[in-house]
């Protein structure tokens, strides 16, 4: 397969471009705001074309699908103007700014026949796999999952604190933590959050969340840009636990898991893979097999409304019903 790439932003240098050339697919054109930027990369990455422009790449680049690692309030216009150059899209997380308007891309995109995937990396790795096949199959009555995704933001000048462009730690990183609650709870009833804006920005820079469900189970979520960096989950049930560090971003080398169940305490450990290269092929083997990828519009459109349920408690001081 070959991507068209809309931003020559650091996710893209730093993750999908190597994932990319560990992969079977290629990068064949790159655009930027500043063609100079675009044919950086792509001398750097052996990319055949570059634009100064993103809708240049979508109407004359020669590719099967694009990826959009744009701020997070140009998600939804980019993949649909993708969608209607009949192009695939795997588009960064989170999907759009909101429900509704996730709701409105994945409705715009199956008109159009395009495949759409949400690009949480993490739900590709061999560890989060077998962490939830261990809370699905092993473990029994879950009541509570933690999850945190915290580091220092030390730029004052980001994307990621600026309101206009959907910023805030919960939609950088804090999504992370919804998502993987998710999936091993399940959709919430309810949601608390409250929230620190440190910089004076008008985005939350620490957010502390609660996700209630009707059983009486919770998932307690954080985020922040203002601590040192952390990546956890732990996952409790009536008959043990799994615990996961270095969770979402995860470092070179080796991984490990940690649990004990019925009693049995053990110590996994997963060979180095790149999760960006897992997702990229899951991406093109469910476009070539006509399926639905694992994050598809609907997952990233229960995610956003657990989002949306956050947010608006934090904004209301009080809990919300999803």
């Amino acid at each position: 397969m070959d991507f068209g790439v809309l931003s020559t932003a650091g996710i893209a240098q730093k993750a999908f471009l190597p994932g990319i050339e560990a992969s079977g697919h290629d990068v064949t054109a790159i655009a930027s705001r500043d063609e100079a930027d675009a044919r950086t990369v792509a001398a750097e990455y052996g990319i055949e074309d570059t634009y100064g422009d993103y809708g240049d790449l979508i109407a004359n680049a020669d590719v099967d699908a694009v990826y959009v690692p744009l701020p997070n309030a140009l998600h939804a216009e980019w993949t649909k103007r993708a969608a209607d150059a009949g192009l695939d899209v795997l588009c960064e997380k989170p999907l759009a700014v909101d429900a509704a308007e996730a709701s409105d891309v994945v409705d715009y995109c199956a008109e159009r026949d395009v495949t759409l995937m949400e690009a949480f990396m993490y739900q590709y790795h061999p560890r989060t796999e077998r962490a939830i096949a261990l809370a699905r199959d092993e473990l029994e009555d879950v009541r509570s999952v933690a999850a945190t995704f915290k580091y220092r933001l030390d730029r004052t000048e980001d994307i990621r604190l600026s309101p206009d462009l959907a910023g805030g730690s919960l939609m950088d990183v804090g999504c992370y933590a919804v998502s993987l609650v998710r999936q091993v709870l399940g959709e919430p009833e309810r949601a608390y959050a409250s929230t620190t804006d440190t910089r004076d920005a008008g985005v939350d820079t620490e957010l502390t969340g609660v996700l209630e469900y009707a059983d009486g189970a919770t998932g307690r979520v954080s985020s922040g840009f203002d601590t040192r960096g952390v990546q956890r989950y732990r996952i409790e049930a009536a008959n043990g636990w799994v615990e996961v560090e270095n969770a979402f971003d995860v470092p070179d080398g080796e991984l490990q898991l940690e649990y004990r169940i019925d009693g049995r305490r053990g110590v996994e450990t997963f060979d180095p893979v790149d999760q960006f290269r897992l997702e990229i092929d899951h991406f093109a083997d469910r476009v070539a097999a006509g399926r639905p990828p694992r994050t598809d519009g609907d997952e990233a459109i229960a995610n956003m409304r657990a989002l949306d349920a956050l947010s608006e408690s934090a904004e209301r001081g009080q809990p919300v019903d999803l």
